[in-house]
């Protein structure tokens, strides 16, 4: 089975498969707390994990953005879509972009997919080292294994003239990694039903050692409960 095909061979569909978040909603409260817990004086926001650069559509409209992802299928979408922002491709991991921020963020849970703890760190790390001392990091975690629920299914549709999409997900937990399968049906006019397999592996991290590998990289650190209004939370780091 293919993984992440949803990031690379199904990356022109991913808009229309998450066409029911509100990322414009999302952008109000991320800025608010930005410009709540920033204590450096620049603009220069930088978004791991830009996907097709959803969030950035309205962030462009406040600072001055950097976006990079992994997947470089999702960076065409996103220099096509969202202009006025810079993008490049590089791993949250390791990425050095020779600069420094003001603002990071990491949302919709892209963090999960470093997997281990062993690269939580590294990668939290890695943020701090590319902040400017008083900048701010926002990073929206997945669940935690006490809160993930292996075994639920979800169900995801799109009813479009021109276009149906049907995602049906079932997931199970190894260890500390939850895995997501995720299988699709895509009707496109004069193309047919196509048929697509495809799995996610996330980590399962703990709410007190992701805030201890803040702690170890100088951020002063918190956890917000409520986050972004998706359950999982939000952690703020304020590099010293």
């Amino acid at each position: 089975m293919k993984t992440q095909m949803l990031y690379r061979e199904l990356g022109k569909y991913y808009n229309l498969i998450y066409h029911l978040k509100d990322y414009k909603k999302e952008v109000e409260i991320v800025k608010k707390l930005l410009l709540k817990y920033k204590k450096s004086d620049g603009k220069e926001l930088l978004d791991v994990g830009c996907g097709t650069g959803q969030h950035l559509k309205y962030l462009k409209n406040y600072f001055s953005c950097t976006g990079i992802d992994v997947n470089k299928e999702m960076l065409e979408i996103a220099r096509k879509n969202v202009k006025g922002v810079v993008y490049k491709q590089a791993d949250m991991i390791d990425f050095n972009l020779n600069k420094k921020f003001d603002m990071i963020i990491c949302l919709f849970s892209s963090i999960g997919y470093v997997r281990t703890y062993s690269n939580l760190k590294k990668t939290i790390q890695n943020f701090s080292n590319n902040l400017k001392t008083g900048g701010v990091v926002l990073i929206e975690p997945w669940f935690t294994k006490d809160t993930f629920i292996p075994g639920k299914l979800h169900m995801t549709t799109c009813d479009g003239e021109d276009i149906k999409l049907v995602r049906l997900d079932f997931s199970r937990v190894k260890g500390n990694i939850s895995i997501i399968e995720m299988h699709y049906l895509i009707a496109e006019k004069r193309k047919g039903v196509k048929y697509f397999s495809d799995q996610h592996e996330l980590g399962l991290f703990r709410i007190d050692k992701t805030l201890g590998f803040m702690r170890d990289a100088d951020l002063k650190s918190m956890y917000l409960k409520h986050g972004l209004k998706m359950q999982r939370g939000l952690y703020v780091g304020i590099k010293k």
